[in-house]
């Protein structure tokens, strides 16, 4: 369909699995900067992508033929892979099932970019689950 048009923004969130405090400066933002390349050479817009030890947001424009399901899935499986592959920590990583998501009006995109890019000055002051609770997660996404 050449003639489709998608202008469908999300901000997407998932944890590690267990919640555990993982992510850590050391390699995290590698790991970002990984994600956002496999990203882009996937065909998969990737507008910004940050996070703290146990959780990441991104920001997401999603084209008419793509699911966030099978683009989170698809990232959430390269990060894996790649830390994995690459003996980042001392143990298998591996992320929780599912996400969260939000879709995202187009005036309200440079908010969430700030709101991403800010994570680790955010979570200074609110805990993921305040966090969730605040953008009306489901409680299991809040457990």
């Amino acid at each position: 369909m050449p003639q489709s048009f998608s202008n469908n923004w999300v901000h997407c969130i998932w944890r590690t699995k267990n919640s555990r405090r993982i992510l850590l400066k050391s390699f995290r933002y590698r790991l970002f900067k990984h994600m956002k390349n496999y990203a882009q050479r996937n065909d998969i817009y990737l507008d910004i992508i940050n996070g703290v030890e146990d959780h990441v947001h991104c920001l997401i424009r999603l084209k008419t033929t793509q699911s966030v399901a099978d683009v989170v899935g698809v990232l959430k499986g390269e990060a894996s892979f790649w830390l994995n592959r690459n003996a980042i920590l001392d143990e298998h990583f591996g992320w929780q099932a599912g996400y969260g998501v939000i879709s995202v009006s187009p005036n309200q995109i440079s908010g969430i970019r700030k709101y991403i890019y800010t994570q680790e000055d955010h979570h200074t002051k609110k805990t993921l689950k305040e966090e969730l609770k605040e953008l009306n997660f489901s409680k299991n996404m809040i457990k």
